[in-house]
């Protein structure tokens, strides 16, 4: 009879080499933190290059392994270049995202182009030129979008954004099905309103505040931390056999 026991998978990410978008702030930046953290030496990608070189220079006096590039994913020819002039990446986290809210009657062509363009287009071929790179090299690999709860629920004034969320659902999972047989894992992080500089706005207005934490059943919004360990189990080969779905960090708010 075997008796020997079970043994967690390590979430150890020394040796793997990390891709951070949209790193200079917010998410990416915790996102960028968690890997350095759990070992992995980690490239910092986002237009802000003060800001970028910045937030290296604070990590290397932390004693971990930061470099910055800074880029526009949105250039998507500059990305698929960076990216084939590097050893391949084991970890992408895509946290370049963004929103411009209005009603749905009052949309511009413009808002909703410019953020098609970022949350959806940017994303699709950051995450396809990270797994030509590893498949020729025959690795495999973890692919992360920071996506949002808005991915699986609509919002008011938030027509186009929760559009663009629900996209990168459909090719994360597209993806996944693909590129599985090359053991590359493709999923989404989806938070709730999460406490950083660019949501100051949305918390300083009492109606709004008061409604997002009646959604949400936990009570409050969520900070950066809580995103952090998710970005690292979803990285580790703790989660080795998750692929295709997306992790929902939103204290219930889809939960009815």
């Amino acid at each position: 009879m075997d008796s020997s026991l079970p043994r967690t998978p390590s979430f150890n990410l020394a040796g793997k080499r990390a891709l951070v978008a949209g790193a200079s702030s917010g998410i990416g930046v915790g996102c960028a933190v968690a890997l350095c953290e759990a070992g992995a030496a980690v490239t910092l990608v986002a237009r802000s290059k003060d800001t970028l070189e910045e937030l290296q220079k604070q990590m290397i006096s932390e004693g971990w392994d930061a470099t910055a590039r800074p880029l526009d994913v949105t250039d998507v020819n500059a990305t698929k270049q960076m990216i084939e002039n590097e050893l391949p990446f084991d970890i992408l986290v895509n946290s370049a995202g963004m929103a411009r809210h209005s009603a749905s009657l009052d949309t511009t062509t413009e808002d909703f182009d410019a953020v098609s363009e970022l949350n959806i287009k940017a994303g699709y071929f950051l995450n396809q030129a990270v797994a030509k790179k590893l498949i020729e090299a025959g690795k495999p690999g973890s692919l992360m979008t920071i996506s949002s709860q808005m991915a699986v629920v609509g919002g008011i004034d938030r027509a186009v954004y929760c559009a663009t969320k629900h996209a990168a659902e459909g090719y994360t999972k597209s993806q996944s099905i693909e590129w599985g047989i090359h053991q590359i894992r493709v999923n989404t992080i989806c938070p709730t309103f999460v406490r950083t500089a660019l949501s100051q706005s949305t918390f300083a207005n009492p109606e709004r505040k008061k409604w997002i934490e009646s959604k949400i059943k936990l009570g409050r919004v969520a900070e950066i931390e809580d995103i952090m360990g998710a970005v690292v189990f979803l990285a580790s080969d703790a989660s080795a056999m998750i692929t295709g779905t997306s992790l929902l960090i939103d204290g219930g708010w889809t939960a009815d």
